[in-house]
Formats: structure tokens, C-alpha cells, sequence
């Protein structure tokens, strides 16, 4: 129950946060924008999984799950591991998913940096 409300509460703060920076113009909202898309097309993976799993079909791998999370699509990883209760007993596959998260998060404050601003700048330019 603990583990639950620490990602309630780490996934809340980092939401919170992004959409904070990009109100106060302190990272562009197309920022906000990607993390929405890459957030759904990962819940939608998960979900798509899930399906699979009960249907005994083909799985999509855990490192594509783990890419599009350390990619930005946590969030929606995080959803869909409460929501469809998918993934989220497996402590090998949550190890590797908060390390996603931690990564993920440390770049985010990356692009808070002098370095991280001209990244974004050139990529949006």
C-alpha cells in the first residue's frame, strides 16, 4: 500500500510540475504535448498486452513497455498499471520501470539547464 501512494504521489508531483513549467513559459508546451502522446500511445500498449496476455496471443516485450516509459510515457504506465492492474504485481518488470522513471525524471530537470534549453530550442527550431 505504501509503493501505491508514493507512485500516486511521484507521478502527481511530476504532472504537476510539467504543467507548471510550461504555464510559467519555463519549457515549451509542446513539451506538455509529448509526454500527453507518448503517455497514451503507452497506456494503450499496456492495454493492448493485457488483452493479448488473456487471449494467449502474442505479447509485446517488457524493454518496448520500459522504452516508451523512459521515453516519457511513464505516466500513462503508472495509469495502466493501477487501472488494468496489468504488470504491476511482476518485481523484476517494476524494478526496471521506476529506474525508467528516475531516468526519465532526471532528464526533465535536465532541460531546465542552459544545455537542456538550447536541445530543445534546436529540436523546435
Amino acid at each position: 500500500m505504501a509503493v501505491s501512494k508514493f507512485g500516486v504521489l511521484i507521478t502527481l508531483t511530476f504532472c504537476t510540475a510539467l504543467l507548471a513549467a510550461a504555464f510559467l513559459n519555463l519549457l515549451p508546451v509542446e513539451v506538455v504535448y509529448l509526454y500527453i502522446t507518448i503517455s497514451t500511445i503507452t497506456f494503450a500498449m499496456y492495454a493492448f498486452d493485457k488483452s493479448a496476455a488473456r487471449k494467449g496471443k502474442w505479447r509485446i516485450p517488457e524493454t518496448r513497455l520500459h522504452l516508451l516509459s523512459l521515453l516519457g510515457g511513464w505516466p500513462g504506465a503508472y495509469l495502466a498499471q493501477r487501472r488494468l492492474r496489468h504488470k504491476s504485481a511482476k518485481v523484476s518488470f517494476k524494478r526496471v520501470y521506476w529506474a525508467t522513471v528516475a531516468l526519465n525524471s532526471f532528464a526533465f530537470i535536465w532541460l531546465f539547464s542552459e544545455q537542456g534549453q538550447y536541445f530543445i530550442n534546436a529540436i523546435l527550431a
